[in-house]
């Protein structure tokens, strides 16, 4: 691992070592998430898309595209680096690792390929996505950009309501349009927070400027995952099987 902009990219890119499955290539460059049932209700990202994934269950996702955004097209990956803007420190390590040998290449390699840059405030990671993204994606020809817990530094209480409002809009217009604009992969965890007036203004920010809305749900009882918003597709819902207690586990038995 690696931060950005300061040293990205240094040395040459390496290829990657994978399995080579037999796996039928969408048509137009796509991100999957290979997960049984909910591949039928969404096929996966596409380029351009900015995305919210929100519930308690999405850094877990987010740990899973970090892999599978690297892996070839033929096998519904964008074959890409993988920027990671960490604003909640939920970046996990140990769980790329586990991800990278379940897809049958280098944990290794696969953490070298994803550069992180956290944010400690609301200012900061604006900061980063404003003014540092652009040469970072460009430096690193990378078409999968990770925000974890967007909205986190924006319910600071020390934070003036305003500002935060004000910031975090002009925030998300920016991802929206960067993402269209440069044709990537934006991928933005929206994490449970205590709720309260300022949550709310946020979260429905975040959904309106989002194309796709992804919400995971787990109970002592189910795990589910719905789709909630999306430009084509259609709408729903999909439990996952009661077996399984964690996403991350459903990840590991279908990848």
């Amino acid at each position: 691992m690696t931060l950005f902009p300061y040293n990205l990219l240094i040395g040459e890119n390496k290829s990657m070592s994978t399995n080579q499955l037999v796996q039928v290539a969408p048509s137009k460059s796509q991100l999957s998430l290979n997960i049984r049932n909910l591949d039928k209700l969404f096929s996966g990202f596409e380029e351009g898309d900015f995305a919210v994934v929100q519930g308690s269950a999405a850094s877990a996702l987010a740990t899973l595209l970090c892999v599978r955004g690297q892996l070839p097209s033929q096998l519904c990956g964008l074959n890409s680096k993988v920027l990671f803007i960490d604003g909640g420190n939920t970046f996990d390590l140990y769980q790329v690792s586990h991800l990278a040998r379940v897809h049958h290449f280098n944990p290794k390699q696969a953490l070298d390929n994803i550069y992180i840059s956290r944010a400690f405030t609301a200012y900061q990671i604006t900061a980063l996505a404003m003014q540092k993204l652009k040469q970072a994606v460009a430096k690193a020809n990378a078409k999968l950009v990770i925000i974890s817990d967007i909205a986190g530094f924006f319910l600071d209480p020390d934070l003036p309501d305003y500002e935060a409002q004000r910031v975090f809009s002009q925030l998300l217009t920016y991802l929206k349009n960067f993402a269209k604009e440069h044709k990537i992969v934006l991928v933005t965890t929206y994490l449970p927070h205590k709720k309260n007036r300022r949550n709310t203004y946020l979260h429905n920010v975040a959904v309106a400027k989002a194309n796709v809305v992804l919400s995971l749900t787990r109970t002592q009882y189910y795990s589910a995952v719905s789709l909630e918003k999306h430009p084509s597709l259609k709408l729903g819902t999909v439990e996952l099987p009661s077996s399984i207690t964690t996403l991350s586990d459903f990840i590991g038995d279908n990848a």
